[in-house]
């Protein structure tokens, strides 16, 4: 048997140090990454485009009986969905509008609504004041 060389013996811990800088490298990025990705969300045109505008409490209410009342309850004390009474509390007006649009949680459906209809069912949220 022959005795493994000193190149191969020294090229052995550089390896290491090469991988666990790569793997060092890789968790960074998806770090990085995962931070733009849900600052970015603030930043979606959508959103934006509902935020400048003004919402009619009043016409979002009758969206709201015509989409949602049958899941959320016509004041919004939850049935099959949850309650949205004090909703403004647990969520911001950005992921409110993307949990609309985009029925993140199941069964809750997709809605693409214009955004000043959702600015005016975003209005009629923040009318269910929070229980007591």
């Amino acid at each position: 048997m022959t005795a493994p060389s000193s190149t191969a013996a020294a090229t052995t811990p550089r390896r290491r140090g090469l991988i666990a800088g790569l793997v060092t490298l890789a968790a960074l990025t998806c770090i990085v990454l995962l931070l733009w990705v849900m600052r970015s969300a603030g930043r979606d045109p959508y959103v934006i485009a509902t935020r400048s505008l003004s919402g009619d409490a009043e016409h979002g209410g009758l969206l709201f009986r015509i989409n949602c009342a049958g899941c959320h309850g016509i004041a919004g004390q939850g049935l099959v969905g949850p309650s949205l009474k004090g909703l403004e509390s647990r969520l911001n007006d950005p992921q409110i509008i993307q949990q609309v649009v985009s029925g993140q949680t199941p069964p809750m459906p997709r809605f693409e609504i214009e955004p000043q209809d959702m600015a005016d069912l975003l209005a009629h949220l923040k009318s269910f004041t929070a229980p007591e």
